[in-house]
């Protein structure tokens, strides 16, 4: 065997003897992940706050709606779907819905705004049937995502509805504004808020709301609990009209803060509403161990609540606590004389509210499932 050159041979060494007494390398911890995420996931924006476990998805291209707020996993919104696609296929009944430029129904196929009656072209297709319900915004294409953001404090998704570039809306409602919703998740709590802007030269009529339909996981409807914070409700027909009488809510239900949804058909008004020092209303629903309270901001005037009976042998395992800026036909009633609290937004200003969904319980549901 040929020998090496005594040189090379005392390099050789050298350099074991050098790396046998290097120290090892080091490590890279990875960067600890930010307590707040809001990232796009498809077509969707979510919000994360990893230290309560709790996400929330949005879809600004059907509704801007949010469709999923799970907490250590359950999901507190109604859901079936086990896909978007599935989602977008079947809009109904699911997430929370913004209702515009009016919630709810009215009393005949026009509205009445600053004392002049607009009726509604139905040739358009936009508006259906005798008593107009809930708008025709729900599923719309026209949001704009404006600002996805997180910070270590909280995490947010910003999207916009230029109402008054579509002239087909215009032509049903011919009130130029624009629509800004923001979803904001901080603390595990979801806070929606809601910032309309008139750029007509008229005041804007707003009789604006949410449909947003809630779930519990650890129980199913008929053991549910709700508190409804309200002292009156309203008398309806049998359109679900207000007639423009109202009761005290302890006809409707002896104690407001512990109904029984197992004993009611729900599908109901109510106002003067139950406000603590910040002028806020909370509205809950307990099951075994889950609660959801869902609280309104001042300008949230009235409440529906919505729980209807299931068909025998069917299941409706979901509770509608509905934020609206006024009570239903608002529009219509104000100008027969029979509403008073009808909201208006001047020319060039901005109306703005928040209602929040603040979850708790859903710990032990977590760790059952585990």
């Amino acid at each position: 065997m040929k020998q090496l050159p005594v040189a090379l041979l005392t390099m050789g060494l050298a350099l074991a003897a050098s790396l046998a007494a290097a120290p090892p390398a080091r490590v890279q911890n990875p960067k600890p992940k930010m307590r707040y995420a809001a990232e796009q996931a498809g077509d969707s924006i979510v919000l994360t706050d990893r230290t309560t476990d709790t996400t929330v998805s949005v879809l600004p291209s059907l509704g801007n709606m949010a469709y999923e707020m799970k907490v250590h996993g359950q999901n507190v919104l109604r859901n079936p779907h086990a896909t978007v696609d599935e989602f977008r296929k079947s809009p109904n009944t699911v997430g929370i819905p913004f209702l515009g430029p009016w919630a709810n129904r009215l009393d005949e196929q026009a509205f009445y705004a600053n004392g002049k009656r607009y009726p509604f072209d139905m040739a358009l297709g936009n508006i259906r049937g005798q008593i107009p319900i809930h708008g025709f915004v729900t599923t719309t294409d026209q949001w704009k995502v404006v600002e996805t953001k997180a910070t270590k404090d909280e995490a947010w998704v910003k999207s916009r509805l230029d109402f008054y570039k579509v002239p087909a809306w215009m032509k049903q409602w011919p009130f130029a504004h624009t629509v800004d919703m923001t979803y904001r998740l901080k603390d595990g709590v979801l806070e929606v808020l809601t910032e309309v802007t008139n750029l007509a030269n008229e005041p804007m009529p707003l009789v604006i709301g949410y449909h947003p339909h809630f779930n519990l996981t650890d129980s199913k409807r008929d053991d549910w609990t709700a508190s409804i914070a309200a002292k009156k409700h309203y008398l309806l027909s049998p359109q679900k009209l207000p007639t423009g009488e109202t009761e005290p809510i302890e006809k409707f239900a002896p104690d407001p803060q512990a109904i029984s949804v197992k004993d009611h058909d729900l599908d109901d008004v109510f106002g003067d509403l139950v406000r603590d020092a910040q002028g806020r209303a909370t509205f809950t629903v307990k099951g075994k161990q889950q609660k959801l309270d869902v609280i309104f901001g001042p300008n949230y005037k009235v409440a529906v609540v919505w729980a209807p009976k299931p068909p025998a042998g069917q299941e409706r395992n979901f509770i509608c606590f509905e934020p609206m800026v006024g009570v239903t036909n608002a529009v219509n009633m104000a100008q027969k004389g029979t509403y008073n609290e009808l909201q208006s937004i001047a020319p060039g200003a901005t109306w703005k509210e928040s209602w929040w969904v603040r979850p708790s319980g859903f710990e032990a549901a977590a760790a059952a499932a585990r």
